[in-house]
């Protein structure tokens, strides 16, 4: 009965160390923004994918893309970018892999940026601007 107990403590010990296998794996920048942007921020959209910032110093541009976790049917998507000037574009859509890459001349701006898939999105306020901290939301319905 004892070395069952035992055998029992080390099992359940065992199962508690090992990796959770539901936590989603994130999904990778794909590059769409083009040559010379580079990734200066990122944030989750739940489990279904990540919005990624991007930087072109020589340009002067941000570039948001939101990508999803799993490619497959389409979903509701969208990619969003504010520049503190005014300027702003997004794209909305059904899209079976990546909303974007959408645009903004932001080049010493604070900029907010935002993506959504389905039911989930992820919003980020004042961000990369140096002296102000960014907010972020992200909202499921």
């Amino acid at each position: 009965m004892a070395a069952t107990a035992v055998l029992a403590s080390a099992v359940a010990g065992t199962a508690a160390l090992a990796p959770q296998a539901t936590a989603a794996t994130r999904a990778a920048y794909n590059g769409v923004c083009g040559s010379g942007y580079k990734v200066v921020n990122s944030a989750p959209i739940g489990q279904k994918g990540t919005v990624y910032l991007t930087y072109n110093s020589a340009k002067g541009k941000n570039c948001v893309v939101t990508v999803r976790n799993t490619t497959g049917a389409p979903l509701p998507m969208f990619a969003y970018l504010y520049a503190y000037d005014g300027a702003y574009q997004e794209d909305v859509g059904d899209y079976t892999s990546y909303a974007g890459p959408v645009y903004v001349e932001a080049r010493g701006k604070c900029v907010d940026w935002a993506g959504g898939i389905d039911n989930q999105a992820t919003w980020t306020y004042g961000s990369n601007c140096g002296s102000l901290t960014e907010h972020r939301v992200t909202k499921g319905w």
